[in-house]
């Protein structure tokens, strides 16, 4: 018998696939725990319009990453800290200083974990920092190291 599984179930399937099962499997397993429906024409086509949504919905997410990161790529981000006499910052500026500055100055929130720094800033100048927009978007931003 074909059903539409309606949850994960290890060893069988994923949520919204269509697989083969025994019928008794099915009637008195599946069916009464509410994780598998009957693959029939309509529910078959109710999944195929979820599956169409959801990648509009993926669609218009990355198009909309693609447009924060080059808004991303044009910025630069100043972050005042105070240094010694040869240019080392006390402490280090870190991505969750970065973020902050990212929202006070352009208004724009960036989840500190996103916000990809090689190693930690401890010397004043300009870098270039990856913000990891959505999976496969990467934007460059410039971060501007300033003496408090």
């Amino acid at each position: 018998m074909k059903v539409i599984l309606t949850a994960d179930i290890k060893g069988v399937g994923k949520k919204d696939e269509v697989i083969n099962v025994s019928d008794g499997y099915a009637r008195n397993y599946l069916f009464p725990k509410k994780l598998a429906v009957e693959a029939t024409e309509g529910n078959l086509r109710v999944l195929q319009e979820k599956k169409a949504k959801e990648a509009e919905k993926k669609r218009e997410e990355l198009l909309a990453a693609q447009e924060l990161s080059k808004k991303l790529s044009q910025l630069t981000v100043e972050v005042a800290v105070k240094v010694g006499d040869n240019g080392k910052i006390f402490g280090s500026v870190t991505s969750k200083d970065i973020a902050d500055a990212l929202k006070k100055q352009h208004n724009i929130e960036i989840d500190k974990k996103k916000i990809e720094l090689p190693e930690a800033i401890k010397i004043a100048g300009v870098y270039t920092v990856d913000v990891k927009v959505y999976p496969e978007v990467v934007a460059k931003l410039k971060v501007s190291i300033l003496q408090k």
